[in-house]
């Protein structure tokens, strides 16, 4: 293995763009630490962290905690990744944007220009937004977040936020060109696990103060290997549907007469499901936060809080729904078997055109089911092992089904699964795509791969 990652600099293009990727991805990091003209960085960090069960905590997660700080960066990537789902779900629905996604290199580039316009758009909105929130929270101990509140702050914050979000997508499209990997993905990785060292003398600082025993320590890493396994198992896994083509005789040449397959992914979505119900499940907590004497908004947030069964249900309910939601998307059968007619594929048994379109949708939503299964399973189990089950708030059989199940699963483990479901997901995904792209630029230049025994294949999406 040593031998494997020393062959990486021994190629001197493939060294300068490691090293490249890293000096880009080390400004990102430095711009997530000035923080932003005119407010109180130590009320700013006790108020986030009084907001981490909400949706304020869950963005701060993907900046890397500049959000927290209200950094230059504190936007991060989420307005171009915003700006690009909309793109992607009005592409179905606009003709305009469908024949453009359609016309090749031209086509892409119109729609990567929207994009950027978009991304542009929605920060301002976001940090206006952020601004005059701002200049309206408090500390729980009533300080204000920012001293001298005004027009002066808001134009400031706006201009500050939203040329910050244009030079983090700018670092972005600089990794996918010059670097390794996807950039937009990298940055979104640098910005979790940069808390990963914290984490981890937190921990030895419980094992020594004796609130953390090493049973527990020791399960926790076998739990994270073992879910990591799991994730790369699942990303890898897919469906191969067998697909013949006829013979085509074009001029003096023969075309066609091979077997190949249609390859079906098990988690087609890829972790954009588990984004939007994470998002969707927060919203409660967050409004509730921001009209703290709403009684009925008070109950609602805490019936659908983190370790509640309702919580679990509708987080659960929702990773499903976006599954099938976002799939449906951007896979369309029809258009499929459409592509396999005109070029002389066909599914052997199945006959072109309509019967094969079905028979695909077929697989596909059994292939989803299991994918959404799969995501909601990694996305509760974090919850799960710190919190438990909390079956006491109940209406009538609460306290009942809490004196008879086991501790451990009413009041969980007590174990701080460091990367959340979302997280966790990105993290491995990412991971997995930047050794397949190092791989192939070392077997494409005859050097010994990262991985001797087979392959990783990149995740899409």
């Amino acid at each position: 293995m040593i031998d494997s990652f020393r062959n990486i600099f021994a190629i001197p293009d493939l060294r300068k763009r490691v090293f490249f990727t890293f000096a880009l991805l080390a400004v990102f990091r430095i711009g997530c630490i000035i923080p932003t003209p005119g407010t109180d960085p130590a009320a700013l960090l006790e108020f986030m962290e009084a907001q981490k069960g909400t949706i304020l905590g869950f963005v701060n997660t993907f900046t890397g905690g500049s959000l927290a700080r209200v950094a230059l960066f504190a936007l991060g990537i989420m307005p171009y990744i915003t700006a690009s789902i909309i793109l992607q779900l009005l592409t179905v629905v606009w003709p305009y944007l469908e024949k453009l996604s359609k016309e090749g290199e031209l086509g892409r580039r119109k729609i990567t220009q929207y994009t950027r316009y978009g991304t542009m758009l929605i920060s301002i909105l976001q940090s206006g937004g952020i601004a005059v929130s701002l200049e309206n929270f408090t500390t729980p101990g009533g300080a204000p977040l920012v001293p001298s509140p005004g027009w002066g702050f808001r134009l400031m914050t706006v201009l500050t936020l939203t040329t910050g979000t244009a030079f983090v997508m700018w670092l972005g499209e600089q990794i996918s060109e010059r670097g390794v990997g996807n950039g937009i993905s990298l940055i979104i990785f640098a910005g979790i696990v940069v808390g990963l060292p914290g984490a981890i003398l937190t921990t030895f600082q419980s094992i020594q103060n004796g609130t953390l025993n090493v049973i527990s320590v020791l399960v926790l890493i076998v739990v994270m290997v073992l879910v990591t396994g799991f994730i790369v198992f699942m990303e890898r896994g897919q469906r191969r549907i067998p697909v013949q083509y006829a013979k085509r005789v074009v001029g003096r040449k023969i075309y066609g007469g091979q077997n190949t397959y249609l390859p079906l992914r098990v988690n087609t979505g890829g972790v954009i499901p588990v984004i939007f119900a994470s998002s969707v499940v927060m919203i409660p907590g967050t409004i509730s936060a921001v009209f703290p004497n709403q009684e009925w908004l008070q109950r609602l947030s805490f019936f659908l809080g983190f370790g509640q069964p309702l919580h679990y249900l509708l987080y659960v309910v929702a990773i499903v729904f976006f599954s099938y939601f976002y799939v449906s998307i951007i896979f369309n059968p029809a258009d499929t078997a459409e592509n396999m007619r005109k070029y002389g594929g066909f599914i052997p048994g199945i006959r072109s055109g309509r019967r094969t379109s079905e028979y695909i949708d077929r697989i596909l939503t059994r292939l989803t089911l299991v994918g959404a299964l799969y995501l909601a399973a990694v996305s509760v189990l974090p919850e799960f092992l710190l919190s438990g089950v909390q079956v006491g708030g109940l209406p009538f059989i609460g306290q009942s089904l809490e004196g008879s199940l086991p501790s451990w699963f009413t009041q969980g483990m007590g174990i701080n699964f460091y990367f959340g479901g979302t997280s966790l997901l990105i993290v491995v995904g990412v991971a997995m795509d930047l050794v397949q792209q190092i791989e192939s630029q070392l077997v494409m230049r005859n050097y010994d791969g990262l991985l001797k025994r087979g392959r990783i294949r990149g995740r899409r999406g």
